[in-house]
């Protein structure tokens, strides 16, 4: 866990260093900006558009730690609102955005409203959603508060709800008008949130770049300016990819590695009662360390990268038991994955670091052998 240490405390510095901070980095439809900047864009936003009402949505996390701070930032004239849900991903519902429709149409929202998803992966998924189909569309800015969504929930356009303990059954891929990541929020987070971010950070050296993914795993050899361009180059790895394919027809697909199972994992956690839940990132790190296992069997990836990425994430992450019981159930529920298609199971798998292959079936033997290959000790590892 040392390495989790030294990322938090140099975050902890990260944090004032780039209070006053200026990065910034945009796409031609959807602007991502960092501090100052970001907020001086969105000050302009507001003063353009002319909006007659601006909805912030919150969790009851957010609303602690993080409102009162982006409204003092907030310069406008407009009519304020502020919306609270749960937080948790069990909250990630239909009835959610059903209370929040209401409470918007109660309010007087109008197609002139704009909301503002202040929060995490559930409250900018959601909150997308809610403003992609109220009106008929309303909208929406997205100011992510954690380090998972900064880097992963809150780009790319994906919004949506789970059904049950199904993730992102229902939703819309629509871009917000812009994202503004404000650092500040990061000092409020636990270890745990900060790991989960982490977790997509690394998938996304795994599958565009092994010299990022070797930097990113090396966190207690880097300084501030490295760990600034860490997350802007995290950010950018996945604009990039989503640039080139917004609806997942192909590239974007290679985003979902450690996804098919991490997602099967994720829910069973989270439907379970017997079992503590798992963060996101939690559940895609388990899902990374299956997925470079079945990589090799099916696509050659060279062992020894394989046996590092399990070194890696296991040091960060620990392991996660799966009773066979448990692993049967989650093989189950893959058939529910939003990427399947026709009836069949899809992977991302890699054939190198930065060269994934998409769209790979992949038989149930080998899932129970990816299980075993898991949660083997660290020294039988080389065995497999």
């Amino acid at each position: 866990m040392e390495i989790v240490r030294i990322f938090l405390l140099i975050f902890e510095a990260f944090n004032v260093h780039l209070s006053k901070g200026s990065m910034t980095k945009t796409s031609t439809e959807s602007p991502v900006l960092f501090n100052q900047k970001g907020y001086d864009h969105f000050h302009e936003f507001l003063r353009q558009e002319n909006f007659t009402k601006i909805f912030v949505l919150v969790d009851s996390n957010t609303h602690v730690h993080c409102l009162s701070s982006f409204l003092q930032k907030l310069e406008t004239n407009v009519e304020i609102e502020v919306l609270e849900i749960e937080a948790g991903e069990e909250h990630k519902t239909i009835e959610t955005c059903n209370s929040l429709w209401e409470a918007l149409s109660e309010l007087g929202g109008d197609r002139r409203s704009l909301l503002v998803n202040l929060g995490g992966g559930v409250v900018t998924d959601l909150g997308g959603f809610v403003a992609a189909a109220f009106k008929r569309g309303i909208a929406c800015v997205h100011f992510p508060t954690t380090l998972l969504s900064m880097v992963d929930a809150a780009l790319g356009g994906k919004n949506g709800v789970n059904l049950g303990a199904l993730k992102n059954q229902v939703g819309i891929i629509k871009k917000p008008e812009m994202v503004v990541v404000d650092i500040s929020f990061l000092a409020s987070l636990p270890p745990s949130e900060m790991r989960s971010g982490l977790a997509e950070m690394l998938k996304h050296g795994l599958i565009a770049d092994e010299d990022y993914w070797n930097r990113l795993k090396s966190l207690k050899d880097l300084d501030l300016t490295d760990l600034e361009g860490l997350i802007s180059e995290s950010i950018e790895i996945k604009e990039n990819v989503v640039a080139q394919d917004p609806y997942e027809k192909g590239l974007r697909k290679s985003l979902n590695f450690g996804h098919t199972l991490g997602h099967g994992i994720e829910s069973y956690f989270l439907k379970n009662p017997e079992k503590q839940k798992l963060l996101h990132g939690e559940a895609v790190a388990a899902g990374m360390v299956l997925a470079a296992y079945l990589s090799t069997e099916l696509e050659g990836f060279p062992k020894e990268k394989r046996d590092d990425i399990n070194r890696i994430i296991t040091s960060i992450y620990g392991k996660t038991d799966f009773t066979e019981e448990d692993q049967k159930k989650i093989i189950d529920l893959l058939k529910f994955d939003k990427k399947n298609e026709g009836g069949k199971i899809n992977f991302v798998l890699l054939r190198q670091i930065g060269e994934p292959v998409i769209d790979r079936e992949v038989p149930n033997t080998f899932l129970l052998e990816a299980f075993r290959y898991y949660l083997a000790p660290q020294e039988d590892v080389d065995a497999y």
